[in-house]
C-alpha cells in the first residue's frame, strides 16, 4: 500500500479461503514487501478447519488453540507446518465485527507475540453451538457446548480480544473515507521493520 508495506484483508473463512490466501500471499511475498498489514475486520468467521489454516500462514508451529467442553475435556489444535508468512513483520487489523474464527486467528497471533493487533476490542465470539430441536416442531435451542480459548488459554468468549493499539473509527472517518486504523497500523508496522 506504501513503501513497500504488502496488504491482505480476510472477509469470510469458507471453503476457498486457504486457497485464496495462499495464492495471494505467494504473489505479495515475490515482491519482497518489507512488512504485512492483515486486515480481519467486520470478518464474522466461518469453519473453524479454516481458521487452524489461516494463522497456519503466519505461525510456524505450535498449539492454535484449544476447545474445551463443559466437562473439561479439551481439544488442542496445532499449526500446520509449510506457512507461508511465518517470518515477515506484521501487525494485525481488528475491530468489533471482528469473530469467532477471525478471533482465534487474531489471539494466536497475538498470544505469540507474532505481531501486535490494532483496532477495538473483538466481538468475542468464540464458541460451539448445537441446535436442540423442541417438541412437536416448535422451533429449538441453541445450546453452547464448548469453549474456544487461545494458545494462552485465554477465554474468547464474552470478552473478546483487546489490541495492543487502540483506535476507534468515527462515523466521520467513514463518511470522509479516513481511516485511522489502517494509519495506525502502517505506522506500527514501520517501527517495526527499523
Amino acid at each position: 500500500i506504501e513503501e513497500n508495506i504488502a496488504y491482505v484483508a480476510l472477509y469470510n473463512y469458507g471453503d476457498k479461503t486457504i486457497e485464496q490466501l495462499r495464492e495471494t500471499l505467494q504473489t505479495l511475498l515475490k515482491e519482497d514487501p518489507a512488512g504485512l498489514i492483515f486486515d480481519l475486520r467486520d470478518n464474522g468467521g466461518g469453519y473453524l478447519n479454516t481458521a487452524i489454516q489461516v494463522v497456519s500462514e503466519f505461525i510456524g508451529n505450535g498449539v492454535v488453540m484449544y476447545e474445551q467442553y463443559g466437562d473439561g475435556e479439551t481439544f488442542r489444535y496445532d499449526a500446520i507446518p509449510g506457512g507461508l508468512a511465518t517470518e515477515i513483520p506484521m501487525v494485525v487489523l481488528v475491530n468489533g465485527g471482528t469473530a469467532s474464527a477471525a478471533e482465534i486467528t487474531a489471539g494466536a497471533i497475538q498470544d505469540y507475540d507474532r505481531a501486535p493487533l490494532v483496532g477495538t476490542t473483538t466481538y468475542g465470539k468464540g464458541s460451539v453451538q448445537t441446535w436442540v430441536a423442541l417438541e412437536d416442531n416448535a422451533g429449538g435451542v441453541r445450546v453452547t457446548i464448548a469453549r474456544w480459548l487461545t494458545p494462552n488459554r485465554r477465554q474468547i468468549a464474552g470478552a473478546g480480544l483487546e489490541p495492543e493499539y487502540i483506535v476507534e473509527m468515527t462515523m466521520e472517518d467513514y463518511e470522509q473515507g479516513l481511516d485511522p486504523q489502517l494509519d495506525k497500523a502502517i505506522e506500527v508496522l514501520k517501527d517495526l521493520i527499523q
